[in-house]
């Protein structure tokens, strides 16, 4: 069977139209740049309120395959934090949410070790949470969180800036991080492997124990923005290089793409994956993009051990990883 991630359960563009009908109900909104929400402050003239809300996803489940919980904190934080960094915020406190079909202690204690690594990561506080007790509604575990940061409104990326002969500079991912597992966790499945079957380019680890490698924190892109200038921004999450229409309609021609992980050549081979869903699905070894001036290259390269790996280019080239064209 050739898997896609519409087969897998999640369809893309049928999400994209939720969240259209979502947003021309709910009338009562402040500006969004794509990534997170900014709200100005009524005693603060000169910064923004930027806020970003994500959850862990279907990662719960392997952790749950290989009783391994102390990881997925550090994704729920992740997911969040590199939102704001698109924006050009700085992440200041962080609330997490944990629904449980029944209590836990060691697992919950396990998820907490992993939010307080990934806050200390990010330099953030965690000011509250909830856990919620919910047999009926929740089979196992949700993990999900809030951030809140700040920008000065001089200082937000909104991606007007971006033009064509722009370069794009590429921030490596850790694996799969948290995104596209409903569809990796099929392929493992119906090949026929569990979790805990080692992982075949690498038999010291577990196919589990690679999947769940958690989220970058890209704590570098703060520097970088306050050293260089920087035209747009993108999180390579849920649907992989779609991500980039996010900051600008322009297109992008990526000639010098990260040699993706073993991890995907391993679902694609399993899975019978087209190269073009693989970059419409996973993040294939970018997890962060930044959007620079040529004149920029040599100091954000120094800045964050980033990789050039592509350009802007007319809107009518769309975008194109190699010979594979994504949109």
């Amino acid at each position: 069977m050739r898997w896609t991630y519409a087969k897998a359960g999640v369809d893309i563009t049928k999400e994209r139209s939720v969240v259209k009908a979502i947003s021309e109900v709910v009338t009562r909104q402040t500006s969004s740049q794509g990534f997170a929400g900014l709200f100005e402050l009524p005693f603060d003239p000169f910064h923004l309120l930027a806020i970003s809300t994500d959850g862990v996803g279907s990662k719960v489940l392997i952790a749950e395959q290989l009783g391994k919980w102390d990881t997925i904190g550090i994704d729920c934080v992740a997911m969040n934090v590199n939102d704001l960094y698109c924006l050009g915020a700085t992440p200041l406190a962080f609330v997490d949410y944990l629904a449980i079909d029944r209590p836990d202690e060691q697992v919950a204690v396990a998820v907490a070790r992993g939010l307080e690594a990934g806050a200390e990561l990010a330099d953030i506080y965690i000011v509250s949470g909830e856990t919620a007790i919910l047999p009926e509604l929740v089979n196992g575990l949700d993990l999900s969180g809030t951030c809140v940061g700040y920008v000065h409104k001089d200082r937000v990326i909104t991606g007007e800036q971006i033009q064509v002969g722009d370069l794009v500079l590429g921030l490596r991912s850790a694996g799969v991080h948290s995104n596209g597992l409903t569809l990796a966790r099929k392929v493992v499945e119906s090949a026929g492997f569990a979790y805990t079957d080692p992982f075949p380019p690498n038999p010291e680890r577990s196919i589990g124990a690679e999947l769940l490698i958690p989220t970058r924190i890209y704590t570098e892109v703060l520097e970088l923005m306050a050293r260089c200038e920087v035209h747009g921004a993108a999180h390579i999450t849920g649907s992989g290089f779609l991500k980039l229409t996010r900051i600008t309609e322009l297109g992008y021609d990526i000639y010098n793409p990260f040699e993706p992980q073993e991890i995907f050549a391993f679902l694609q081979e399993q899975g019978d994956i087209t190269a073009e869903e693989m970059y419409k699905t996973f993040n294939m070894g970018m997890g962060f993009a930044v959007v620079i001036p040529e004149q920029a290259k040599r100091e954000a390269l120094q800045t964050t051990g980033g990789q050039i790996v592509g350009e802007i280019v007319a809107r009518s080239k769309g975008i194109r990883v190699g010979d594979v064209r994504i949109v």
